[in-house]
């Protein structure tokens, strides 16, 4: 009896001291967890940290290589506006020679001086839209737009381009209103109407719209060299150009395409290309439609201009606070044969017409003006005196969106400089055209 009730204590005893060794080993075992969840924790915060100051490195080289692209923006567009400022002032001058010039050689030589003004002036403007994109400083300014006032203007632009180069430039006129920024569309049209006049000889180019559900499709076709299949891709890099354009027209930098695409995809605007060696070429652009009316039998435009004859005897406005640009001007639209009454204010400008006894037809002024004056209040104060409905063109420099919409608010039209005398002279007749109708209407 004794050895069985030992045996039931004993029996206890092992099982109390079995039931502690568990408790410590349990003990030891969370000790040993606590180490390393600690051990753990400590090299988790020390990767947080280094992953945070990593981060603080990405953001600040991020910051820094921003700034560096706004530095350089801001860098080549101070140059290009100081350079073409007098650039501009040649170019009117040189227009005016030409006008002038008897001999054949001198006409050449004045050309391929013109040439050369021309291609410092794209080259400068390409180069300043690129950085602006790379940069994301340029942003657009979407709304309604009147597409068929836009392709209208547009045709009537390169009119005398495909003139020159005895080709027929045919357009349908539309009534359509599109959603898109309607400045960096007309870029866009430009540059596939200035491919398809380089690379096309003979024949036409055709600009015209089509509806595509819910959104139209602009188009430029050419009978021009066209491209092989593989070469589709390449135009639309930079500094990518291909032979075939006519010997007679001048070359391109290679980043007229590489805008482009740059700036439909900005805008979300579908981009396609077709083409066929030897045949032609067709550019495209889609873009979201808001109406969409009819269109009309495609004209043609080629022959005299007609309408240039609205600026003989136009009293045509020039207000310029740069002597040289002024007078430029003033030569150039008095061999147009308009009475040309010029001031480097309005208040100048109003003073020297009340002293000529006359009215003026339209106003040509520089946007920055002396005495941080802007050219839109120029040609305000001159329709204040002589009626709201007075054309005004805004020349300037600054290419900025700000400028554009300060100008576009205002009902004005705006050049770039330096200004194309050619493109000067359409837009002035046009202007002049459209008011006479709409005071005869």
């Amino acid at each position: 009896k004794l050895r069985k009730i030992n045996q039931v204590l004993m029996g206890r005893v092992e099982r109390s001291m079995d039931l502690q060794g568990n408790d410590f080993s349990l003990f030891e075992t969370a000790i040993l967890l606590e180490g390393r969840v600690n051990d753990r924790t400590s090299e988790l915060r020390r990767a947080l940290d280094d992953l945070q100051r990593s981060n603080a490195a990405l953001e600040e080289a991020k910051r820094a290589a921003d700034e560096a692209n706004l530095s350089k923006t801001r860098f080549l567009a101070a140059a290009s506006h100081d350079i073409l400022q007098p650039l501009n002032a040649a170019r009117l001058f040189l227009s005016a020679l030409g006008d002038t010039e008897q001999t054949a050689e001198g006409r050449r030589l004045i050309g391929y001086i013109d040439d050369a003004f021309e291609s410092v002036e794209r080259l400068l403007g390409a180069l300043l839209d690129i950085s602006k994109l790379d940069a994301g400083v340029m942003r657009p300014a979407i709304g309604d737009v009147d597409l068929g006032e836009l392709l209208k203007s547009t045709t009537t632009e390169f009119k005398p381009v495909a003139e020159e180069r005895g080709l027929r430039l045919r357009y349908v006129p539309v009534r359509c209103t599109v959603r898109t920024d309607g400045h960096l569309l007309v870029r866009v049209i430009r540059n596939f109407l200035s491919n398809a006049i380089r690379y096309t000889r003979t024949g036409s180019v055709l600009l015209g719209v089509r509806r595509v559900g819910d959104a139209v499709r602009i188009e430029v076709h050419d009978t021009g060299a066209g491209m092989p299949p593989d070469k589709l891709d390449e135009i639309f890099e930079e500094f990518r150009r291909l032979v075939g354009a006519a010997e007679d027209y001048e070359r391109g930098f290679g980043l007229g395409l590489a805008i482009v695409r740059r700036i439909v995809r900005m805008l979300d605007h579908p981009l396609t290309v077709r083409s066929t060696e030897g045949k032609g070429s067709c550019f495209a652009v889609t873009v979201p439609v808001v109406s969409w009316t009819s269109t009309a039998p495609a004209r043609t435009t080629s022959g005299e201009d007609q309408a240039h004859d609205s600026l003989y005897g136009a009293v045509v406005c020039v207000i310029e606070n740069e002597r040289a640009i002024l007078e430029a001007m003033q030569t150039l639209l008095k061999r147009w044969g308009s009475s040309v009454i010029v001031g480097s204010s309005a208040d100048e400008l109003l003073g020297a017409l009340e002293a000529a006894g006359t009215r003026p037809d339209l106003v040509v002024a520089d946007y920055h003006l002396d005495a941080g004056a802007n050219g839109i209040d120029a040609i305000l104060a001159v329709r204040k005196k002589f009626g709201d409905g007075l054309p005004g063109v805004v020349v300037t420099a600054d290419r900025t969106a700000e400028v554009r919409r300060h100008v576009a608010a205002h009902d004005c039209s705006i050049l770039n400089k330096p200004v194309r005398p050619g493109r000067l002279r359409a837009l002035v007749a046009h202007l002049l055209t459209q008011r006479d109708g709409g005071e005869t209407s």
